[in-house]
């Protein structure tokens, strides 16, 4: 027996507001998803992103509840150029979504910046710089 990565799992407090936030970075929600207890996007490679009502969670784990404290979850875009990088990160927070860290040039060579989603979760925006790009 072989375990494979096959999706991405996150849990949600409000469906709609999340489906939202990531169809406004591309992923192809079902159309109907805003209303579900639990929605998925196809990604990549045949990976998935899944998305669970906290409600969910707590019918088949009574005691789960939110994590307190800082995010420890991110989902990493890799945008077309630098400028994509600037223009989502304006877009998302002229959306009202919060900017945790503007845009900038990161050492390690790439164009950089972190969104948060409506539950906290980190999406970082980067593009490599220069020669790098290629």
């Amino acid at each position: 027996m072989t375990a494979r990565f096959e999706a991405i799992g996150l849990v949600v407090s409000d469906m709609a507001a999340s489906v939202a936030f990531y169809r406004r970075l591309g992923f192809a929600f079902p159309e109907d998803a805003g209303h579900r207890p639990h929605t998925e996007a196809p990604l990549p490679g045949g990976l998935r992103l899944m998305l669970d009502t906290e409600e969910t969670v707590r019918s088949f784990l009574p005691g789960w509840r939110p994590p307190s404290g800082g995010g420890r979850t991110s989902l990493a875009l890799r945008c077309d150029g630098p400028d994509e990088v600037d223009a989502l990160y304006a877009e998302l927070t002229g959306a009202g979504y919060h900017g945790e860290l503007k845009p900038w040039d990161a050492f390690w060579g790439q164009r950089y910046a972190v969104v948060l989603d409506p539950d906290g979760n980190g999406v970082d925006l980067f593009a490599p710089l220069g020669a790098a790009a290629e």
